[in-house]
């Protein structure tokens, strides 16, 4: 509870605009230690020493214990795209969260921000990309001039989280270690912006994608590499090479701790150990500890089996609660441990009414409040928690968890109590009294009320909470069908409007301070199940999607627009607490349960993962925030094999 509750002084630091500096924890001068793995290439001149791979200055991590390099880390991953998640665990970023959730420099050595508006990146000198090149102020003057300007490969401009009040900002190069970003206007998104899960890049590595840019490829050698390739075009070319997140492609370059050596397709993936990482311990040790990590590919039904056999080393990935007490049974026999970490959603599982259905007749009744209320009010949360639960969740809507010092009661109750009588009432009262001979009621074009939620379909956790929904809202006259689909297929749904219900996680922060973006409560973003086709139309400047045309999200859209331009934290008190009375009046996802214990599973011959953390995507990169490149083996029965 108590790292919950420090979740206030991270949200003060992101918005702390007189903030005059935030530099990295140096280590005492300590003589640094050949890796085991790598001593044979530096030996034979084949890769250098290790005091010319790290930076000058290197990242010292803290860590509870100092480790041992070395050992094999297995993980086990639903899907093979899923192999982006160890950009996500590695959590190598410009500026990172820690455990207490402030915002430390990581790869720079230094963040330099005046009146919260201008903030100066000192690279680390001396850092280098995974392939040994130097990794300099040339990789983000390429992103910026010949990446993010340039109209074929982004032809709807800058993005629009690099903008504030529309206005982009100045970009400077001031040495091969500076650079500099300007805004007129205080940008408080810039810091998390820079320390999310999903990484926002503003560099490249130059020296690599430009043999893919037409502004440095001669054309014709060009249009052979892209008929080669099988690409239409040079831009397809290198958005397919260059994709850092996807981390699917070998020969990219990266500043994570461990490089993929296993080129896809592939049911196991090789990560190995990253010569050039700008992580040290305080002993003077290279990081990452693992020298690699095998990712197997498996169906997201059988890991918590595999899992339970103890087939990974670390794992949280497709397990749930419900896996608890069977995953409890094996740790004596295979030698690991079950932790539950608390999640912090603003909902464990939500329900999402897609207001930009193409369904006409839907459409219309999902845009109605009382429509949504009555939703809300025929789902039984309490028979949800103690059935799935057992008791342990926190019962109510999709809003502020109680550790958050924007938590009220009243918005995280309304709607939310069990009352069949209020909810046929108020659906009666929207002439939707007509029903057909199995107690469902019509549409007013005479179709049935059956709804198909669809569900990423990755565990049987939604399924089992959607059977009593399915029961409670029966009782109410609507029927709903349960359809999983592939994560990607459900995303596409929801935004080409097919998709009328799904079911997602709620408020990714579920413990915000009103230093804290109230974005996810107005339409920003095309992965807001509720409105995706207004939330596109914000992310691409109005270039795709839809304008919003309903006065209360365009209302809490503005009020979105005047927190980043507010200027004390009393009035963006203010500004949140009126979004949020807006946002639970007006039921725009119907939360069923938060709070829930995650289960992580851990070897017990693998050190330094905490007992107690959070479990969550954004602020936390899931692991990324406690250092998996500090996780080591007190022996290593898989000896990883030597080589690049």
């Amino acid at each position: 509870m108590r790292r919950l509750l420090s979740f206030q002084g991270l949200l003060a630091l992101l918005v702390l605009f007189s903030l005059a500096s935030i530099r990295s924890t140096m280590a005492q001068d300590a003589p640094l230690i050949e890796t085991p793995v790598f001593a044979e290439r530096v030996a034979s001149g084949e890769l250098p020493p290790v005091v010319e791979r790290v930076p000058n200055e290197p990242s010292v991590a803290e860590m509870k214990t100092l480790g041992r390099q070395g050992g094999r880390m297995r993980l086990l991953m639903g899907r093979a795209k899923d192999i982006r998640l160890l950009v996500v665990y590695g959590y190598a970023r410009l500026a990172k969260y820690v455990p207490d959730l402030s915002i430390q420099p990581d790869i720079l050595k230094d963040i330099v921000v005046r009146q919260g508006r201008e903030f100066t990146l000192h690279l680390r000198r001396g850092h280098k990309w995974s392939d040994g090149h130097p990794f300099t102020t040339e990789d983000f003057r390429f992103y910026w001039d010949d990446i993010a300007n340039n109209e074929e490969l982004s032809p709807t401009g800058l993005p629009a989280v690099m903008k504030i009040g529309g206005e982009a900002p100045t970009f400077e190069v001031i040495d091969d270690v500076t650079v500099r970003y300007t805004w007129s206007l205080p940008n408080p998104y810039f810091l998390p912006l820079l320390a999310r899960a999903s990484p926002f890049y503003l560099y490249r590595p130059a020296h690599y994608l430009k043999q893919f840019h037409a502004s440095y490829r001669d054309p014709g050698e060009l249009t052979r590499l892209v008929e080669e390739q099988g690409q239409r075009n040079w831009v397809s070319l290198l958005l397919k090479r260059g994709r850092q997140y996807r981390n699917n492609n070998p020969e990219l370059p990266t500043l994570q701790p461990w490089v993929l050596k296993t080129k896809p397709p592939a049911e196991r993936f090789i990560f190995r150990r990253n010569p050039y990482y700008h992580r040290i311990d305080a002993n003077g040790r290279q990081l990452p500890y693992a020298d690699e990590v095998a990712i197997t590919i498996a169906s997201s039904k059988l890991i918590p089996a595999k899992t339970g056999a103890g087939e990974a080393d670390l794992q949280a990935r497709s397990l749930s609660f419900s896996d608890y007490t069977f995953l409890k049974q094996g740790e004596e026999r295979n030698n690991y441990t079950v932790h539950l970490w608390q999640t912090a959603k603003g909902a464990h599982i939500a329900l999402f009414p897609n207001l930009n259905t193409t369904d006409p007749e839907w459409r219309k009744l999902f845009r109605n409040t009382d429509f949504r209320r009555a939703l809300s009010m025929a789902t039984n949360r309490h028979e949800i928690n103690q059935v799935i639960y057992f008791g342990l969740a926190y019962e109510g809507n999709n809003s502020p968890l109680p550790q958050s010092p924007l938590f009220n009661e009243e918005y995280a109750k309304r709607w939310t109590d069990f009352d069949l009588i209020a909810a046929n009432r108020i659906l009666d009262d929207l002439g939707l009294t007509q029903r057909n001979n199995r107690g469902v009621r019509l549409l007013p074009d005479g179709r049935p009320m059956e709804i198909i939620v669809e569900t990423a379909g990755e565990d049987t956790e939604q399924a089992d909470v959607l059977e009593l929904v399915h029961d409670s809202w029966l009782q109410a006259g609507i029927k709903i069908y349960t359809k999983p689909l592939q994560r990607e297929v459900l995303r596409n749904r929801v935004f080409a409007g097919t998709t009328l219900i799904s079911v997602w996680f709620g408020l990714e922060n579920g413990i915000p301070t009103p230093g804290t973006s109230p974005a996810e409560l107005a339409p920003t973003n095309q992965q807001q199940f509720q409105w995706p086709k207004w939330g596109q139309y914000y992310e691409t400047n109005g270039k795709a999607g839809e304008q919003i045309d309903m006065a209360i999200p365009r209302q809490l859209a503005n009020l979105n627009e005047s927190w980043m331009m507010a200027d004390d934290d009393d009035t963006r008190r203010e500004i949140w607490e009126e979004m949020l009375d807006l946002h639970t009046d007006n039921v725009f996802s119907i939360g069923l349960a938060s709070g829930v214990r995650q289960p992580v599973v851990v070897s017990n011959r693998l050190h330094n993962v905490p007992t107690e953390g959070i479990y969550n995507w954004d602020p936390g990169a899931h692991f990324g925030i406690y250092q998996p490149d500090t996780f080591w083996f007190d022996d290593m029965p898989e000896t990883a094999e030597r080589g690049n």
